[in-house]
């Protein structure tokens, strides 16, 4: 991406920038009356979102974190498909897809009518993409700074056959402290423990957090609170187009064996993901297309 082209064109005064950011990697800076935030161009990924009024960044990247063509960012939003975990066929493909470490194309930027800024970004299949997935693809990230962030990603299949797919919106948010924090709207859900063996549980009441935790909640609907006391908040997460959510934190151990992620940061932050795993798995007719979004507020409630 041209940085002075991209300027000229994406560019709107006063609301959004675009710089070269860490490691020389395309940045949207966007800055308007209710928040700041960065989004990524190098695989399309919110990288922060602060409330004009908010005392912490909603999201957390590591100090760690690798900013380089072929990498994957550690933190932020970064968007897993068209697969999510492991290469489900065994084939020696990266974890978590392949847009991660792509480059997306800026195709909007707009002020809307009530002062927020939104920013459009899109990739498509090529001869690389091919090689990894055989399919013919479209997808669309819309991101929406406000009072609160809008996330939505919208895949679409233009082949000719049907295509299934999973895929995340796998936010790291930033917590105060680990050990106080829980996770608010999951009580009653089964879910997949992926914490060793991977076997099915039930939950009951808040999802705490005393050692690694890695789980699938299977056919979820709910909006999700992440209540944070040291902090001083609770994040409100809304979803759409989602009948799963992940949830992550390394602890100590694999926090540890993370070249890109810092030994101590496991007790700042924790991934609540919107997703299409595990049970849920979305297949696309040809011409269909599928919106997973989902939506963070900061709140002192």
């Amino acid at each position: 991406m041209d940085i002075d082209q991209a300027n000229e064109e994406f560019g709107i005064p006063g609301s959004v920038q675009i710089c070269a950011g860490r490691g020389d990697l395309p940045l949207i800076i966007v800055d308007n009356a209710f928040a700041r935030a960065e989004i990524s161009a190098y695989a399309g990924q919110v990288l922060s979102y602060c409330p004009e009024d908010a005392e912490a960044d909603l999201l957390f990247v590591s100090r760690e974190a690798r900013f380089q063509r072929g990498q994957a960012i550690k933190g932020g939003i970064p968007v897993c498909w068209p697969w999510f975990g492991p290469d489900p066929e065994v084939l020696g493909r990266p974890d978590h897809g392949f847009v991660r470490t792509r480059q997306w194309t800026l195709l909007l930027t707009e002020v809307m009518a009530d002062g927020a800024v939104r920013i459009r970004l899109g990739i498509t299949d090529d001869a690389a993409s091919r090689a990894l997935w055989p399919h013919a693809f479209a997808l669309e990230l819309e991101v929406t700074i406000g009072r609160t962030l809008e996330v939505a990603l919208v895949s679409r299949n233009p082949g000719d056959a049907p295509v299934t797919l999973t895929q995340a919106l796998h936010a790291y948010f930033r917590i105060g402290n680990i050990r106080q924090a829980q996770v608010l709207g999951l009580a009653g859900h089964e879910y997949i423990d992926k914490v060793g063996e991977a076997v099915r549980r039930r939950q009951s009441g808040p999802v705490n957090f005393d050692g690694p935790v890695n789980r699938i909640y299977v056919d979820t609907l709910d909006g999700l609170i992440i209540d944070d006391p040291a902090l001083g908040r609770r994040i409100h997460i809304e979803r759409e187009g989602s009948r799963s959510v992940v949830v992550w934190n390394p602890w100590i151990g694999q926090a540890q064996a993370m070249a890109d992620f810092g030994d101590d940061e496991y007790s700042a932050m924790l991934c609540v993901e919107s997703a299409n795993a595990g049970d849920d798995e979305v297949t696309l007719a040809p011409g269909a297309s599928h919106r997973l979004a989902t939506r963070y507020a900061i709140r002192s409630d």
